[in-house]
This record gives C-alpha cells, structure tokens and sequence, in this order.
C-alpha cells in the first residue's frame, strides 16, 4: 500500500505538486496519468526522497522510504533507465545495487533472464540501446523481489514486442499481490494495463478511481445503431425526448437509454436493426476531457496549404 498525504514540492518560485494525496492499492496496476509538467516525475521522486518536499510525505505500508533498511527489497523502481554508470557492465552493475542492500548475487542472472537481457550480461551498459536500458532498470527494480513496484514510463525505447510483455508482467506482479504504481503517456497502452488511475495536472489531484468508472465518467457512454429505416428510428426516439446524434457513416448515436431499450422501441416499431451496439468512449478522450484547462502546451490545428517540404507553421498558428 501506497499513501501520498498533503505532498507539496515547489522549485523557487515554481510549484511543481500542490498538496497532492493519493492511495494506491495492492494487487493493482495503477497508472500515473497527467500532462506533461504535471508533477508526475516529480512525485515519484519526492516518493522515494530524491527529492525534499516543502510538505507532506509518502508511506510504502506505513514506513517511509528513508526508514527501509533495505529498501530494494521493499520497494523497486525504475525512474531513470539511462542513469547508470556507462563503464560498468550489466551484470556489474546489477552486483553493485545487490551488494549494497544484502541481495544475493545469484539473483543478479535470474533478473537479467527474467528480462531478457542474459546474452548481453558482459556487455557495458553504455553501449545499450534505450529499449536494452529499460530493461536493465526493470531488472535492477525485480532485484531484491520487492512488494512495491514504481515505474515511470517503463515501455520507453521498447519495440511492441516488448510493449506487450510489459503489460503482461506488470499484471502479473499485480496478480501475486504487489502494489503496482506506473506513469506513462502511452494511453491506450494504459487502458489495457491499469486497474485503477490516478490523474493529476499542474501537480494537483484531478481524479483517483477504476479505469472503467473514469472512463465512463468523463467519456461517456452511448448506443450505435444502423437501421435502413433509420429516419422512422429517429423519430420515434426524438418523441420520447431521447438526444440522438447523425454520424457521417451512416449510424445513429443514441445517448440515455440502454442498448435494450432502443431495441425494444424498434421491435415495437417494425423497424429492422442492422447493428445495435453499446459503445463506451476511450481513455483517451477521458484523459483530455478532465485535463484540458491543465495542459502545458497547446498547439493549433495542422494546416494543408504548404507544399510538401515547406516549413512548418509556427506553433498555435502565429505568423
């Protein structure tokens, strides 16, 4: 279990988290989902006292991270896949970390096997890919078989091969009742990954829950139907008051009722139904509906004018 209470963290007069509380459960993925510059980074390292707040605090079962006495076999993280000493080996460098915290140095070749990286255990780590560096990170987080796990944007530099066993494993750790907090802006990636999110923009929090209830929440849900008597459908339903919407490919979108009620309405109707589908918005038009008053950037609309090979438009459109 994870507890941020009241964290606050400002850079001089910059306040990068703003009394930022939240709660992670064990036995769950939870994405860390903001925009950039929301604070995400930021909280990660002031969770694991990288950095000093100017308030509040973060408890990995009740103990903060600095009172671990052996803190990798507690809490794993991966924040910086490129932070390691360029010279060193992958096995060296694993050693280091296992010798520092009273890790067995047998378990540094299973970490390595685990993910991937057993053939390159001699080569230094310098010479890695950003995909091989993740993966070392990954590793040296699975170093001393931790409860808690937290990553940040662990599927960076990863092919979809490696995408997809990411996912697969971060489950899987869940599954055996670790504490799982992962940051990433790969949303759709996110949606089949995390059980719960938490949401912040501009280091606040905007929304802690399932997945499914923020996607349902902020998204919304509707029912597609497609009918060669659509128009008789339409009708019916605008006389009972029911909000219907025209689509460019042809299907109606009906919004308020239940998929069985429009069918039942058509049944009544003698109308004949082609498709008759609930549908649910995605985690992505969620994440930008609850964080659009929090984005750092916005940029304009692209345009088509410019011939290929022309400059690019300045950003929002500026001349």
């Amino acid at each position: 279990m994870i507890e941020v209470t009241a964290l606050t963290k400002r850079f001089g007069g910059t306040v990068a988290v703003q009394d930022l509380s939240f709660s992670v459960r064990e036995g769950r993925v939870t994405g860390f989902l903001g925009p950039n510059g929301a604070g995400k980074s930021t909280t990660m390292r002031c969770m694991l006292q990288l950095d000093r707040p100017q308030a509040g605090r973060c408890t990995f079962n009740g103990r903060l991270y600095g009172d671990l006495k052996h803190p990798l076999r507690e809490v794993g993280a991966l924040l910086d896949a490129k932070y390691v000493h360029p010279t060193r080996t992958a096995r060296n460098h694993l050693r280091v970390m296992a010798l520092s915290n009273g890790i067995p140095t047998t378990k540094v070749d299973e970490a390595l096997d685990m993910v991937g990286l057993a053939d390159v255990a001699g080569r230094r780590v310098g010479g890695f890919s950003l995909g091989m560096s993740q993966r070392l990170g990954l590793a040296g987080a699975l170093l001393g078989d931790p409860h808690t796990l937290l990553f940040d944007e662990p599927a960076n530099g990863l092919d979809p091969e490696g995408i997809q066993w990411i996912r697969q494993f971060m489950k899987h750790l869940a599954s055996q009742g670790r504490t799982v907090l992962v940051s990433s802006h790969l949303l759709a990636e996110m949606s089949l990954t995390a059980d719960d999110l938490v949401v912040i923009g501009r280091g606040r929090l905007i929304s802690q829950g399932s997945v499914a209830d923020f996607v349902a929440g902020a998204a919304g849900s509707w029912v597609s139907v497609r009918s060669p008597q659509l128009d008789r459908l339409a009708g019916l339903l605008g006389e009972q008051g029911t909000k219907v919407e025209r689509v460019a490919d042809g299907s109606l979108s009906v919004y308020g009722v239940e998929a069985a009620a429009v069918g039942e309405l058509a049944a009544r109707g003698g109308i004949v139904l082609h498709e008759l589908a609930p549908r649910q918005g995605s985690l992505e038009e969620a994440f930008l509906e609850v964080t659009r008053d929090t984005q750092e950037f916005h940029a304009g609309p692209p345009t088509t004018s410019a011939a290929p090979g022309s400059p690019l438009p300045p950003p929002g459109g500026a001349q």
